[in-house]
């Protein structure tokens, strides 16, 4: 399991409900567990690593800074309630890395879920916890935060992209080369 960058056209994919709630779930929730704290992220969609699920995990860093596996917030087939107030985060993505920008959202939010057994769970958030979940739900819709962009920052991105993008082919063909002499 690894993480898909953008912009590789499966994230724009909408995901489809979580039907079966078995063991096979709960291996890929704890798989995405550890591929996002392992690359440093707080939330991950399970498009984001090729499955098109309506799944999500979510975990916050506590005062001390760590992230508990207890805290960790398994959220399938998310169905947003109630919302309330809009607030601006700046916000990264695990699929588009080293990329950062304000992005609008509702202050809280209200959704109705289920847990990785099927129960069924309301959940209401607000500040970090709830923007976490909104741009997760948004995964889940082929949508990326970048997608949210006015016109302008959007070309801003494209265009540092690029330049990220030239950068890794240079610094992956200077590698290769050390390795031929």
């Amino acid at each position: 399991m690894t993480i898909i960058k953008y912009p590789d056209s499966r994230l724009k994919q909408k995901s489809s409900p979580v039907e079966v709630f078995d063991e096979n779930l709960a291996q890929m929730l704890d798989e995405m567990y550890q591929i996002m704290t392992q690359t440093n992220g707080i939330g991950l969609a399970a498009i984001q690593v090729g499955i098109p699920l309506r799944a999500l995990i979510i975990n916050l860093h506590r005062e001390d800074g760590e992230q508990y596996k207890e805290d960790t917030l398994e959220i399938i087939n998310p169905v947003i309630l109630k919302t309330k107030g809009l607030t601006t985060y700046r916000e990264g993505c695990l699929s588009v890395p080293g990329f950062y920008e304000d992005i609008e959202r509702f202050e809280e939010v209200s959704i109705a879920y289920q847990d990785r057994h099927g129960q069924e769970k309301i959940l209401q958030a607000t500040e970090l916890l709830a923007i976490a979940i909104q741009h997760e739900m948004d995964h889940l819709e082929g949508i990326l935060f970048i997608d949210k962009l006015p016109l302008l920052r959007r070309k801003k991105f494209e265009k540092e992209l690029k330049k990220i993008q030239k950068e890794q082919r240079d610094k992956k063909s200077n590698e290769i080369r050390k390795t031929r002499i």
